[in-house]
Order: C-alpha cells, then sequence, then structure tokens
C-alpha cells in the first residue's frame, strides 16, 4: 500500500510542480510513511519566507485531496 500512496502523491506533486517552477522553486518527494509526506522544497521555495505557508495551504491541501489516506506534509 506505501508504495501505490506514493505513487499518487507522486503524480499529484507533477500537478503542483509548474505552478512552484513559474517561482523558480521546485518540489521533492523525500518519503511517505504512516500517512505523513515529507517533502524538501527547492529553489527560491527553499529560502522563501512564505514556505510553510505554501507547504499547508496548497501542497498538504492538493495532496489531502487527491490522496485521502495522507493525513498531513512535513517540509524537512
Amino acid at each position: 500500500m506505501e508504495n501505490k500512496t506514493k505513487e499518487k502523491v507522486e503524480e499529484v506533486l507533477g500537478k503542483i510542480r509548474p505552478a512552484l517552477q513559474a517561482e523558480g522553486g521546485d518540489i521533492e518527494l523525500v518519503d511517505v510513511k504512516n500517512s505523513v509526506v515529507r517533502v524538501k522544497l527547492q529553489g527560491t521555495c527553499a529560502g522563501c519566507p512564505m514556505s510553510q505557508m505554501t507547504i499547508k495551504n496548497f501542497v498538504e491541501a492538493t495532496i489531502k485531496k487527491n490522496v485521502p489516506e495522507i493525513e498531513r506534509v512535513d517540509s524537512v
């Protein structure tokens, strides 16, 4: 099940990625474990003061909407 969930999360990140890349950033999937997704922001997103808001309001909301078994998204 973990691998299937990870595949679904990667698919959602593929849809999110263009919006982040348009701002000079990107996102990398680090891990999916126990209903928690761990991601790493890259590029301009990594040092952005709004990055936690981006994670919670955009990335986490989009992932949870499309992959309901995910409980939260953490940035590492």
